[in-house]
């Protein structure tokens, strides 16, 4: 077997440069923040294809290329069935949830839970979110830098630090958290989406490219097309056609249900929504996500089917992994990529972790600061905080967020967390925060504590059934069906203690209006602001395409040639131009 390309100096490089491009750009946003609006929803000017971009990013990370990779090898196919289920999520998304978010008329996320249900949900919601969602970041981070750490070769070093020994692993999560915490502090969503749309770019040139180049190695000289008919020809029958888990009824009902709850009612996804221009825009964001869902499965499932034939031991390659075969997307890259381009995939999938750990900071910080710390200020008889304040608490808030993230990220490296640990962990926390936010943005005459009893009973029924270890062999399926279950009912039962009468409801009767009424859009000349953000990512676009193009010159193997990184500098600079062609202003 070929040996794989391992990092060197010029994959340092780019990767360096990526580092660089995201902290430029949490600056570079920080001169459009001028209050809260501006911060927390980018005062609802963002373009509809960047928000798109910007939320199908966000709806994956290094997850997708690790665990997920694992997942494609193990079940072929099936894997399709279940990766490409955000289409089916995101079309839900434009017939309902996009333009039922937009006339929601909030600014933070949580402040639906208060016009929905009550102050008190929201402050429910906040305190009971906030350590599953640093345990989330915590977990992202660690996932993401096993196989960062191990690309870089420094999984077996040990840095001294400030008089403290640290792992390769711990120095990689603690640099790669520093620079997701200052870019997410000082740029606010703007920074979000901005670090989302590069990298959205670098993913999909990345896919664009890894597929092919997979399918003509499988070909041995006769093609694409022969490569993959020795997919065909060649991998296991239950690989091929769907089979397994991923079409088991239990599970694939959970993951649906599971999927359009996060996709649609996740508060990432409300921001995102708020962040455009008009109802228009929230639905056209939808549809680019919907597409890109399904497209974007296909170039990295199907190349990790074809790495069966390439790696059919995956253990002899990485036997220090529980799980060797979540190493198959980046075997593939560092065995088919030249030197440059392989800098460019760790790039994608740091990229791609950074950005969803920013959008749970974004959020949190919002909720904080907009919906706890100023009503308790104001409950407390303290004057209300200018607008400049709130920012610098949402602010001071993340930077808190974020280091205990990183700090919690070093515990659960000691603890040698599985893989799998993300995929059950979410089954338990997921949808019992978010079937009531789905179900009372449905369905608005329950009465004020419907959504904390919704919450309440959908978490209950999932941990009773845990702890009595029920139906083990379907532990997912177990904890999500039974967190929908519970909050459904209850949430149904809530209904008759509905008084629309009780000053209590006024909030939601309000709310009901304003769902019930298109935002209205505003007529005015184009808001060139908000449209220049185009050519900022062409721009860098054009930069990466270049650095990638003058890796024409670094040293190459019949395998991985050269030629590669100039395909990919073309598409970046092609990429580049078109957006800055975009920016341009009309007469």
């Amino acid at each position: 077997m070929p040996a794989f390309n391992t990092v060197n100096a010029i994959d340092y490089a780019l990767i360096a440069l990526y580092f660089v491009i995201v902290i430029w750009v949490g600056f570079y946003s920080a001169k459009k923040n001028r209050g809260t609006d501006d911060f927390f929803k980018a005062s609802g000017r963002v373009p509809w294809f960047m928000a798109g971009v910007s939320s199908w990013v966000a709806g994956f990370s290094a997850f997708m290329f690790v665990a997920a990779a694992g997942y494609s090898y193990k079940h072929g196919s099936g894997a399709l069935v279940i990766f490409t289920s955000a289409f089916w999520a995101y079309l839900a998304g434009y017939f309902y949830f996009a333009p039922m978010w937009r006339r929601a008329r909030i600014q933070a996320p949580l402040e639906f839970l208060t016009r929905r249900y009550s102050p008190s949900t929201t402050y429910f919601y906040t305190v009971t979110a906030i350590v599953p969602q640093v345990i989330g970041i915590a977990q992202g981070i660690y996932i993401l830098c096993i196989f960062v750490s191990a690309a870089l070769g420094f999984d077996r070093q040990v840095f001294h630090l400030a008089g403290l020994s640290l792992t390769g692993l711990q120095a990689t999560m603690l640099v790669v958290g520093a620079v997701m915490i200052l870019y997410s502090v000082v740029g606010g969503l703007w920074a979000a989406v901005l670090s989302d749309a590069i990298q959205g770019v670098i993913i999909l040139v990345m896919s664009v490219i890894i597929f092919p180049v997979a399918m003509m190695y499988l070909g041995k000289g006769g093609g694409f097309t022969a490569g993959l008919r020795r997919m065909v020809n060649e991998l296991p029958h239950d690989i091929l056609v769907p089979s397994g888990q991923p079409v088991d009824p239990w599970f694939l009902s959970a993951y649906l249900i599971a999927v359009m709850l996060g996709y649609n009612v996740a508060w990432h996804f409300a921001q995102r929504y708020n962040s455009v221009p008009t109802e228009r825009d929230a639905k056209k964001m939808a549809m680019l996500g919907a597409w890109l869902s399904l497209i974007g499965p296909l170039m990295w499932v199907l190349p990790v089917m074809g790495s069966r034939l390439i790696f059919p031991d995956m253990h002899a390659l990485w036997p220090n992994l529980q799980a060797p075969e979540e190493a198959s997307f980046v075997s593939l890259a560092m065995l088919l990529l030249p030197h440059g381009m392989i800098g460019f995939v760790v790039a994608a999938i740091l990229s791609a972790t950074l950005g969803q750990a920013n959008d749970a900071f974004n959020w949190l910080s919002a909720a904080v600061s907009k919906d706890v710390y100023v009503p308790l200020r104001r409950r407390f008889g303290f004057s209300p905080p200018s607008d400049l304040h709130q920012m610098r608490t949402a602010q001071v808030t993340m930077f808190v967020i974020g280091v205990s993230g990183v700090a919690l990220a070093f515990v659960i490296s000691k603890l040698g967390g599985a893989f799998d640990f993300g995929l059950k962990y979410y089954s338990m926390v997921g949808p019992g925060f978010t079937m009531p936010v789905m179900l009372g943005l449905i369905y608005r005459r329950t009465p004020w504590w419907s959504g904390m009893a919704s919450c309440t009973a959908g978490f209950a029924l999932t941990f009773l059934l845990f702890f009595l270890n029920a139906w083990p062999e379907q532990a997912y399926a177990r904890n999500v069906i039974s967190a929908a279950l519970g909050s459904t009912v209850v949430f149904v039962l809530s209904a008759c203690f509905w008084r629309p009468d009780d000053p209590q409801s006024q909030n939601a009767i309000l709310l009901d209006r304003d769902l019930r009424t298109p935002v209205a859009e505003e007529k005015g000349p184009e808001d060139r602001g908000a449209m220049q953000v185009y050519a900022v990512i062409g721009n860098l676009s054009i930069i990466i395409g270049g650095v990638l193009l003058a890796c024409w010159f670094v040293p190459a193997t019949p395998i991985a040639p050269a030629s590669i990184n100039v395909i990919g500098g073309a598409l970046l600079i092609a990429i580049g131009v078109v957006l800055r062609w975009v920016a341009k202003p009309r007469l």
